[in-house]
């Protein structure tokens, strides 16, 4: 996350070690989600509701996020190079700059703070196909 802002990674880190407590996000940290990404945050939330989140991992340590998107996209998501291959992050993040992230980044960020992505194990191979963007996994 050290590409977000202090503000954004200090919001992450409250919702997470609330909901550690609590299994609630309470509103005012909801309000600050929404106020903070806009209306990426309930988008976002809704693909963390739907478990759409998938963590990909393999026995060398190389790890992606997939999300399905609620269009029922499918989108590899690198979040070391805070990197969605989305219309959205292209047009919003990168060419606009008017959003940190888009929905599919936010909602890995979220469902690991609430830990409630999927993990999914694959193969040295399988991750190599992955990454080059010739296999997409079937989660």
């Amino acid at each position: 996350m050290s590409s977000l802002t202090a503000v954004a990674e200090e919001l992450l880190r409250d919702i997470k070690n609330v909901y550690a407590e609590t299994s609630n996000i309470p509103d005012d940290l909801l309000l600050a989600l929404k106020f903070m990404f806009g209306s990426s945050a309930l988008h976002a939330l809704d693909l963390v509701d739907h478990r759409s989140v998938t963590c990909l991992s393999s026995p060398s340590g190389r790890k992606v996020f997939q999300v399905v998107g609620a269009s029922g996209n499918f989108y590899t998501c690198y979040i070391s190079v805070h990197y969605c291959p989305c219309p959205a992050f292209a047009f919003s993040v990168l060419r606009r700059n008017e959003s940190l992230l888009c929905k599919h980044i936010l909602a890995i960020y979220l469902s690991q703070a609430l830990q409630l992505s999927r993990q999914e194990p694959v193969s040295d191979q399988q991750m190599s196909h992955i990454l080059s963007g010739k296999v997409r996994n079937s989660t």
